[in-house]
């Protein structure tokens, strides 16, 4: 089983998505670090890019504070690796295209092997042109996480067949950003999945942030993403976020932990 799998293995998961070098990347290492602690069972962690086009005004005015705080992807790898050998809950990379072609894709592809990076998500890449990536991913023993939204119904089934890792169900339209309530059908979304393939996780992201939210999300799925509550919640407190990030991810994964 793979490690992102694995992360799904002891029931509902709780994945949460931070900005890397928001404020900075001592923060990002400490925040990973009592995520895990807290119950986290995958960490997203958001390489920036300067026209992040899937993100909110939340991750988008992050991604220009961890820019201008001078961070880069070989400082975020570096990073990484160091978490690696003090955390065993998988982590996986969040970013664009353009970062990986910029950074030469077989380069930023191996590096992050070697920092122990599971897998890679990369939202601005459509289904047609996943093979730009995936050969490359599976050489180098990482994997591309696939993403539906409520607008793949009709490739619903070809996406989940192909997928690895797990299955990342978009639950609104637009872009990412806290949501007062999530109208898609996420169980029909979830259902689509498992039809095709029986075997992959399926974890729902984009506008959760509520416990009550995560818990919902948890009893049509396997699983929660949250991201820009966890970013506002850095933007407000900067450096002094641990607390508050540890606490928002106990709360979370009691939650979706409670819809089993």
């Amino acid at each position: 089983m793979s490690k992102i799998k694995a992360a799904f293995a002891d029931g509902k998961a709780f994945i949460p998505f931070l900005t890397c070098g928001d404020p900075d990347l001592e923060t990002t290492e400490a925040l990973v670090r009592v995520m895990a602690e807290a119950g986290a069972d995958l960490i997203e962690l958001g390489i920036p890019f300067s026209d992040p086009t899937a993100e909110g005004p939340v991750i988008q005015q992050a991604n220009i504070r961890a820019l201008s705080g001078g961070v880069t992807t070989d400082k975020i790898l570096e990073m990484a690796r160091k978490l690696r050998s003090e955390i065993s809950v998988p982590l996986v990379f969040m970013t664009y295209a353009n970062v990986v072609f910029s950074y030469g894709t077989e380069r930023f592809l191996s590096a992050a092997a070697q920092a122990g990076i599971a897998g890679l998500i990369l939202p601005d890449v459509p289904f047609e042109e996943k093979d730009e990536f995936g050969p490359a991913c599976r050489r180098h023993g990482l994997e591309l996480i696939s993403l539906i939204a409520p607008t793949s119904e009709g490739r619903v089934a070809e996406i989940a067949k192909a997928a690895e890792g797990f299955v990342y169900c978009v639950s609104s339209l637009g872009v990412t950003g806290v949501r007062s309530q999530i109208t898609t059908d996420i169980g029909a979304m979830v259902r689509l999945v498992k039809a095709a393939n029986p075997d992959i996780p399926c974890a729902v992201g984009f506008g959760i942030s509520t416990p009550e939210q995560a818990q919902k999300m948890a009893l049509l799925s396997d699983g929660a993403i949250v991201g820009s509550a966890i970013v506002k919640l850095v933007a407000q407190y900067g450096r002094a976020a641990v607390p508050y990030i540890r606490d928002y991810t106990s709360a979370m994964k009691a939650a979706v932990t409670s819809s089993l």
